[in-house]
């Protein structure tokens, strides 16, 4: 509605226009408030879109999408940001949107904190190509030399006279363009975008609430369903009775699926009380004979005798017997649960040759292929929809467990179906980071340095990266190494946690080195400075924590500081905590200083809220985390019984970001493992105690 017309109805409105209104209706046609449809064009113009991150309406505005999953890390603010960099973008007018499970976008695959520093070259060069043909059809729109031009802000501008077109001026013409395979890409020093803070451009929806996140979507026709899983890991279903569920008000269906039984109901409330009532008779396999202390038992059996040598360099047991002094120690490590925010969950539609999936998932082609293995149909004909996740940490980028109930049941039911975990389903029956018992010795030299390391870590079969990466490669020089791996198989399932190997194995090398250190009788950061001499990044991040931290300088009353240094691939960290012990033994972090050097910084702040994340994340599992088994089952449910970190405990944390021009290294996961070394090593500053088994709990 004009301003004359909202005029015109005031004026009408009011006693003193009354005489008038005869006249004013000489000369204005009636108010009619219907909109009034313009013609629409007989060809409307197709927006330009040289590839799949980028599409430019007629009207300039801009829509990035992003192929990666957003659980919080800020890929959907940051991976766009660097397209839109190298586009030369109006940020104000750009559009992010999230796509589909689609090989146009690569490995979809969100984990190793990869995202960023996998994506950082391809998405420059999306962006800059189209740049570049933007630039060409501004060139030829003026019969100008290309060299004359420039991209500016949504803009292309031409130096000399200072003419300028907007970028939906351009598309139709850069639409006929050929794409440049290796356009030019813009040097550090021209970001306007890239190393600013931005705001996140998720945040706007997650404060209205109206983010969709996976239990948030609704299909129509959709049904609700909960899944009963044998409580043992491996067992299966022997018969059921479905007449206790089915007599719940709401439940429509009982169906045996290949993870269970699944009762479908109306919603989720009588889906729940409906496998509560469920009575399933189950085989509960070999697992059940399985409990924590038999577990540590057989782990520590394992450990001694020789394992896989899994890497060596040099003569370890010769010069272990030669050395000056030898240090000897076993770390243990127990089972970790992922504890998502948000519970396991999918929707699924199985319909007309096609299978639809709405999925908080970190691996949408994971998914994808396994939702085409489920219902025999071609991975084309399988569409999957990524929502926002709450929290990942691993467990939605392993098994797709949860989606492929999904799908499976949708299958069976013909229907759309929302298949939904309690708090319990995701703690009982999930995959879970794997414990590990590790035997370490160490030779020193005269002057107290490291010639010979051992290191015999045992844990769970499974893929030897969950347990050997982060052991396998020290940041140390060490010219006689030998890493060994033995497995037992108690049946529970693992998968990548958060930081995955180096989550654990972070803490038990950090933890031995500053071991390292006392016996050399040198202080712990001057210790680590001296081996890492000829690492600049390493020791920049180790003197900056170490300076930040006041290290050298006393602490106040009761409390103590401890120190670890950390490679996560290219990204390199410090932390220092400051912790007290209380007189029962209760532990208090008070103060982190993280110094990180990850190269490239996209958006600092999201690089400082990731950094803080992992260290709270990692010290929630430090303090308190562990899952046990009981007969093959796990023990803990709830927040109640599997603990998390509260508000009141979380100390200050202060983030310090080396600027640099190196490639982004990642930093998902890398601000994890340092954690509990740095908290381990100021507990036994502060009380002479070590502590080799976690959590931590209280300090005996």
């Amino acid at each position: 509605m004009s301003h004359a017309t909202v005029d015109r109805r005031e004026f009408l409105k009011t006693g003193a226009a009354a005489g008038a209104t005869l006249l004013i209706g000489l000369y204005l046609p009636a108010f009619d408030p219907r909109p009034r449809p313009r013609p629409a064009p007989a060809h409307p113009p197709e927006p330009f879109k040289p590839n799949a991150w980028i599409e430019i309406g007629p009207d300039g505005a801009v829509t990035i999408w992003t192929g990666r999953s957003e659980m919080g890390q800020g890929v959907r603010t940051a991976m766009p940001m660097i397209v839109a960099e190298e586009l030369e973008a109006d940020w104000t007018r750009v559009r992010v949107a999230q796509a589909d499970a689609d090989p146009a976008y690569g490995d979809q695959f969100t984990v190793g904190s990869r995202s960023v520093r996998s994506g950082f070259e391809p998405l420059r060069k999306a962006g800059a190509a189209a740049r570049e043909m933007l630039i060409g059809a501004a060139a030829l729109s003026w019969n100008v030399p290309r060299e004359a031009c420039r991209a500016r802000n949504g803009m292309v501008e031409h130096v000399p006279t200072g003419r300028r077109l907007g970028y939906g001026d351009l598309a139709a013409r850069a639409a006929t363009l050929s794409v440049p395979a290796d356009p030019p890409l813009k040097s550090p020093s021209e970001f306007r975008l890239l190393g600013h803070r931005m705001p996140r451009v998720d945040t706007p929806d997650k404060v209205s609430g109206t983010a969709v996140f996976g239990m948030d979507v609704r299909v129509p026709g959709m049904l609700y369903a909960a899944v009963a899983r044998c409580p043992v890991f491996g067992g299966h279903v022997k018969a059921f009775d479905p007449a206790p569920a089915l007599a719940v008000p709401g439940v429509q269906r009982v169906v045996q699926v290949s993870s269970g039984v699944a009762v479908v109901a109306t919603g989720t409330w009588p889906a729940f009380q409906g496998k509560n009532a469920l009575k399933v008779d189950w085989d509960e396999g070999a697992t059940a004979r399985w409990s924590s202390d038999g577990i540590w038992a057989a782990f520590a059996a394992a450990a001694g005798r020789p394992g896989e040598v899994i890497r060596a360099v040099g003569d370890v047991d010769a010069n272990l017997k030669a050395a000056a002094r030898t240090v000897e120690a076993v770390y243990q490590a127990p089972y970790l649960a992922h504890a998502c925010m948000e519970p396991m969950n999918c929707t699924a539609q199985v319909r007309g040759g096609r299978c639809e999936i709405w999925a908080p998932t970190q691996n949408p082609q994971g998914v994808q292929r396994a939702a085409a293995q489920v219902t025999g149909l071609p991975v084309e004909s399988v569409t999957v929809h990524v929502t926002y996740l709450g929290g990942g940490f691993g467990r939605r980028g392993g098994p797709t467990d949860y989606a492929t109930e999904a799908v499976e049941l949708a299958q069976k039911i013909a229907g759309p179906v929302q298949v939904v975990w309690t708090r319990e389903d995701d703690i009982q029956n999930a995959v879970y980071r794997p414990a590990t018992y590790n035997v370490l010795r160490a030779g020193l030299d005269a002057r107290g340095a490291p010639v010979a390391w051992s290191h015999r870590l045992v844990g769970p079969a499974g893929g030897s990266f969950l347990l050997t990466r982060g052991a396998d490669e020290l940041i140390y020089p060490l010219p006689h190494f030998r890493l060994e791996r033995a497995t037992v198989d108690a049946g529970v399932p693992i998968g990548p946690w958060r930081g995955v190997g180096p989550s654990q194995n972070g803490w038990v090398v950090e933890s031995f080195v500053d071991e390292l250190a006392h016996a050399a009788g040198k202080d712990p950061y001057a210790y680590r400075r001296e081996l890492v001499a000829g690492h600049p990044r390493l020791v920049g991040v180790l003197d900056l924590a170490a300076q930040r931290a006041g290290w050298g300088s006393a602490p106040p009353a009761g409390r103590a500081r401890g120190i670890a240094l950390w490679q996560f691939g290219e990204t390199f960290l410090s932390h220092v905590a400051e912790v007290s012990v209380a007189p029962g033994g209760a532990v208090r972090v008070h103060h982190v200083v993280c110094a990180a050097d990850c190269g490239i910084l996209v958006n600092p702040d999201t690089v400082e809220a990731q950094l803080q994340s992992a260290i709270v994340y990692g010290l929630t599992a430090a303090l308190y985390g562990e899952i046990t088994i009981e007969r093959g089952r796990v023990a803990q449910s709830n927040f109640t019984d599997y603990r998390m970190l509260g508000l009141a405990e979380t100390p200050e944390i202060e983030v310090h970001l080396v600027r640099s021009e190196a490639a982004p290294g990642g930093v998902g996961e890398a601000g994890l493992p340092p954690i509990a070394p740095a908290v381990c090593n100021a507990i036994f500053a502060g009380t002479g105690k070590r502590i080799r088994r976690l959590p931590i709990g209280r300090v005996a």
